[in-house]
């Protein structure tokens, strides 16, 4: 007989400490332990939790914003860097699942991804997912993901996939995970107060994942960021209404989300903490029996979605030069 996953998950709602990937990771850390104590096994963070979001895309000129990409860039990270050792091994010692942003620096100083990390319980770095397509005024820092990246992870606690902030609104990007059999879907993102005037970020993020829950019956787990007073302070000297442009309400939500689209409990607005919601994978199954998109509810002889999950290659080198030295 089939066995179904049943575990407690977590959504982390907070700010990093701003440019900084030391003391983020120590908070990432403690947030791991708490979520521990409470039960959890799986944990998630907001999009490029380490350590920050180009705000200055937004509110600054590029021209103006040039000298802060020079520091994000400082404070970007491989996965093989020893700042990034303690959280794998936090994964190993808290026997967690961990989802969590980075901002994962390339071999040109021009080259910087949004990556969403999985992390196993064993502490071993079982995926990375490059953002496909930066945002709008993202542009200006970040360079885009492939489709290498498109993947979901098994894991002991069930098939796990992600994608970032707005590439949530990608239903063929969407349709990728759900089609590997995905069943926990992690949705992170950043607090945005800086989104049109009536824009309503908090509900439009509980939106985009209960479309993604309701459509591929699944548990979806949201992490967002907050803006502390910190990232403000930091930045003012450059934007001085900073606390006008950056201390909208309604702009983060983190929640937990059942496969029938309705939230679990009490989602974070606003607010820091952690979401915590038992996530019982056997819940999947009664809705799909009525609408399941990657099975009997639909025509894959009328639709074909093909999907190119090659990696970017920056070069290829050809030598077709023939050694006259051979005899």
């Amino acid at each position: 007989m089939i066995q179904f996953h049943k575990f407690k998950a977590a959504a982390v709602q907070t700010s990093p400490v701003f440019l900084n990937v030391d003391k983020t990771i120590v908070k990432a850390i403690s947030f791991i332990k708490e979520a521990r104590d409470n039960g959890a096994q799986l944990i998630a963070f907001p999009e490029v939790f380490v350590a920050g979001y180009p705000y200055w895309n937004w509110i600054m000129t590029p021209v103006q914003g040039s000298k802060w990409y020079e520091q994000l860039y400082k404070n970007s990270v491989a996965v093989t860097d020893e700042s990034m050792k303690p959280i794998f091994q936090a994964a190993k010692d808290f026997n967690m699942h961990i989802v969590i942003g980075i901002n994962e620096r390339g071999d040109s100083y021009g080259e910087i991804y949004n990556t969403n990390l999985i992390i196993d319980n064993t502490g071993t770095l079982i995926g990375k997912h490059r953002k496909l397509v930066p945002t709008w005024a993202e542009k200006l820092t970040w360079t885009s993901g492939d489709g290498s990246s498109l993947k979901v992870y098994k894991t002991e606690i069930g098939p796990i996939g992600t994608l970032a902030c707005g590439e949530n609104t990608n239903t063929l990007a969407r349709f990728t995970l759900l089609s590997q059999g995905e069943l926990i879907h992690i949705a992170n993102y950043i607090s945005l107060p800086v989104a049109p005037p009536d824009y309503n970020m908090a509900e439009a993020i509980k939106i985009r994942a209960a479309a993604h829950s309701f459509e591929g019956k699944l548990f979806t787990i949201v992490s967002c960021s907050t803006i502390s007073k910190e990232i403000m302070e930091v930045l003012k000297p450059d934007v001085p209404n900073i606390e006008e442009l950056l201390t909208r309400k309604s702009s983060a939500f983190s929640g937990i989300i059942e496969p029938n689209g309705a939230v679990v409990g009490e989602p974070l607005i606003d607010e820091e903490g952690i979401v915590y919601a038992d996530i019982d994978l056997e819940k999947c199954i009664q809705p799909k029996q009525m609408h399941d998109i990657l099975g009997h509810y639909n025509r894959f002889d009328i639709f074909d979605l093909r999907v190119n999950t090659a990696p970017t290659r920056k070069i290829t080198f050809i030598d077709n030069h023939e050694d006259f030295n051979k005899s």
